[in-house]
């Protein structure tokens, strides 16, 4: 096993930084700070980056043909645009049910979003995975505490996610459409081990990168889940990774500041910052989102 250590890209602060998301037309990195619901962006190549806030907790940004955003918010999904910052609503989400926010999201290899919700208290069970195809919004499951690691196999054949509050990644058959077949099988326990289960992402090889929220680093997953390789942090609570970058082949991490307490964030003064690591073996493309 292979032991690497990630380097700051950004020094941006982020409460709670996630979905991260790489935009290849723009040569842009997106990524959120869920709690004060402010979209990041980094241009990796010329070092500029910058933010807009949305005034509402966000927690994607998904690529779409146009070079527009879909921004998944706690309410709401919206189209917007990065250039003039026009923004456009498209589809409530959940916007009936005060309790819950959005979370984790990932485009699977048909252009479909994959998105979840949780409870803002992370309140047990009150979380749901969607699948939004082609313009409909459809409930997969719910009953989920914190719906994480949202990701798919090369061939497309099956997703990938967590319950980070019990600790479990599950394995669940895709048919050729990509809709889920069956009841999802636990794939990866991690509920007696070293940190809870988070963000993930896939790379060319079909090893799944795999951040572990309170251990300080992100594990790749052969496809019997054992851990091949490990990427350490300089702080406790990664929480998703992305491959990013012309050739796919840099890993950037989200990481969090949230539950801190002040010794804590003293001790770890780039905790909610973004961090890179180049690699061998490239992540995959990942299609933009198909509304129709």
């Amino acid at each position: 096993m292979s032991i690497y250590e990630a380097k700051q890209a950004l020094a941006c602060g982020c409460e709670l930084g996630e979905g991260p998301q790489w935009h290849a037309a723009s040569g842009r990195l997106y990524w959120c700070d869920i709690l004060s619901g402010r979209l990041h962006w980094l241009a990796p190549e010329s070092g500029e980056h910058g933010h807009t806030d949305f005034g509402y907790c966000i927690s994607l940004a998904a690529q779409m043909a146009d070079g527009d955003v879909l921004v998944v918010g706690e309410t709401a999904l919206e189209r917007f645009d990065p250039a003039s910052g026009r923004r456009e609503h498209l589809f409530d989400f959940e916007a009936d049910n005060p309790i819950t926010r959005s979370n984790d999201g990932r485009i699977d290899r048909h252009g479909s979003l994959w998105l979840s919700s949780m409870g803002k208290a992370a309140e047990a069970g009150a979380g749901s995975l969607y699948r939004l195809h082609l313009g409909e919004l459809v409930k997969l499951r719910t009953g989920l505490t914190i719906p994480n690691a949202l990701c798919f196999s090369p061939q497309a054949d099956c997703a990938y996610f967590a319950d980070t509050a019990f600790g479990i990644v599950y394995r669940w058959a895709l048919d050729s459409e990509g809709w889920p077949q069956g009841e999802p099988a636990p794939w990866a326990d991690f509920s007696e081990k070293d940190g809870n289960p988070d963000g993930a992402v896939i790379d060319r090889e079909g090893a799944m990168w795999l951040a572990l929220w309170g251990a300080g680093k992100v594990v790749r997953l052969a496809g019997d889940a054992s851990i091949i390789d490990e990427i350490s942090l300089p702080t406790a609570q990664p929480s998703c990774p992305a491959f990013g970058g012309e050739h796919l082949d840099r890993l950037y991490i989200t990481t969090a500041r949230e539950g801190m307490d002040t010794t804590q964030r003293e001790r770890e003064p780039m905790a909610g910052d973004l961090f890179m690591l180049e690699l061998k073996i490239p992540g995959l493309v990942e299609p933009p989102l198909r509304l129709s």
